[in-house]
């Protein structure tokens, strides 16, 4: 009896676990990172605020650090015609599919009043580079903001 509650926590302690893709995934998020350049799927004058924090031209040339051991991070708005300073946030990976790469990508601001979520995905990570996608619907159409990072 005692051998199987030692071997049922076990596999609850597992499964509740990281997965190894997952893990390395997070190692290689960690470090600093600069929001090079964020593009629209449709061209067109769209005024959209990212992560109900500041507007795309604020973000780009952002830095980002991102502690995995922890799940959370900072981003600082650097441009000088933007609110500047450092915000700070806590983040979730999760792999959906491990043959195709997906992995979804949760993004929390601390300050964040309604302790609102943004789901992005994460479609490309290397050791220099990263890229995540956002998803949105923009007057019945799919909308994709698409995010470059590169390692500092």
């Amino acid at each position: 009896m005692k051998n199987l509650l030692v071997v049922a926590l076990s596999l609850i302690l597992f499964s509740c676990g990281a997965t190894k893709n997952v893990r390395t995934k997070e190692k290689i998020i960690k470090g600093n990172w600069t929001l090079n350049k964020i593009v629209y799927s449709k061209t067109g004058d769209y005024k959209v605020t990212m992560f109900k924090d500041a507007p795309k031209e604020c973000f780009e040339g952002s830095s980002w650090k991102f502690v995995p051991n922890n799940n959370s991070g900072t981003y600082a708005i650097n441009s000088t015609d933007c609110v500047s300073g450092e915000r700070d946030f806590i983040f979730v990976v999760q792999e959906i599919d491990a043959t195709s790469g997906y992995y979804d990508f949760l993004l929390k601001p601390k300050n964040n009043e309604n302790k609102e979520g943004f789901r992005l995905q994460l479609t490309e990570l290397s050791e220099t580079t990263m890229q995540w996608k956002q998803y949105l619907n923009v007057d019945g159409t799919q909308f994709i903001i698409n995010m470059n990072f590169t390692k500092q």
